[in-house]
């Protein structure tokens, strides 16, 4: 079974959810902005990812412009931004087991499936 932290509106999201479904895998799809994750279960995914919370940043997204660029946050603050401000968080995130992937470019998923 593999979960996927989708966000419909992202063409790169629906185009992972569409290739793991296609491969007939089991998915567990979150969409991350209607059911934010939790401060531990984004310290879990940053985790299973093996990155810094940071690099977890949309740093194009207009909640990073207007209250975080320039800035020098801690790891937990980092954290908290994206519990307050779901849309910074990259997206698709694809997790099987207790791996985990940023799945950009869309071919990422195929390690997974």
């Amino acid at each position: 079974m593999l979960t996927i932290y989708h966000n419909p509106r992202c063409s790169k999201s629906r185009e992972v959810l569409k290739k793991i479904e296609a491969s007939g895998q089991m998915v567990q799809v979150v969409e991350y902005m209607k059911t934010v994750p939790s401060k531990e279960e984004l310290k879990d995914l940053i985790e299973m990812i093996g990155i810094k919370p940071e690099q977890l940043i949309r740093k194009g997204e207009a909640d990073y412009k207007e209250n975080f660029k320039g800035k020098s946050l801690t790891d937990d603050e980092w954290v908290e931004a994206m519990v307050q401000y779901p849309k910074l968080i990259e997206r698709p995130i694809v997790i099987k087991e207790k791996q985990a992937a940023v799945c950009r470019p869309p071919e990422k998923v195929e390690a997974f499936i």
